[in-house]
């Protein structure tokens, strides 16, 4: 079941754990592959000094400022397409960054594996063909939180336990992310 986007439309600190444990749907090549979201951040508006919008409203920030259930996807060092979710509501830019996925942890690699490019800016969560987020109504994870990866330059806010990782869960659980549907 594809989620709506009123589940997107929360606050960030609520929205970024409550991914762990869905499954983001990726259609390439005729085929429809799910990964098991088991890492996430939290970036929270223009106050928050490691959030991109804490720069203001630019052209790379603007999907951040619309509703939430779209993707904001970003390239960094020249390579690496990041993926996000933007979440809240319109004027209030947040956003949660998938930091892994079952078979490939960290961001960087998360998006090699899903193929992203930038034409993945600003698509809709609930209306794209190419990519979206499922619940199949699993129990969720036990989630054990940290500080945000990478975000040396922002002061205080490098030290929000907003980085959210899902434990593991039983082996009988195992090996369905990545499984064609």
């Amino acid at each position: 079941m594809r989620l709506p986007t009123s589940f997107f439309e929360r606050d960030v600190l609520e929205v970024a754990p409550d991914l762990l444990g869905k499954y983001i749907a990726r259609q390439h090549d005729g085929a429809v592959t799910l990964h098991r979201i088991v890492e996430t951040e939290a970036y929270r508006g223009e106050e928050d000094l490691a959030c991109h919008a804490s720069k203001g409203r630019t052209p790379r920030t603007e999907v951040m400022y619309g509703r939430g259930g779209r993707v904001y996807v970003y390239l960094i060092y020249g390579m690496h397409h990041l993926l996000n979710f933007v979440t809240s509501g319109e004027g209030n830019p947040q956003a949660a960054l998938i930091r892994g996925v079952e078979g490939a942890l960290g961001p960087g690699r998360v998006g090699k594996l899903l193929r992203l490019d930038k034409s993945f800016y600003a698509e809709d969560l609930l209306t794209s063909t190419r990519i979206w987020v499922v619940d199949n109504c699993e129990p969720a994870p036990q989630i054990a939180t940290g500080k945000r990866v990478g975000v040396d330059y922002a002061g205080a806010w490098k030290n929000k336990p907003w980085r959210f990782i899902a434990l593991p869960l039983n082996e009988a659980d195992r090996g369905r992310s990545g499984d064609k549907i």
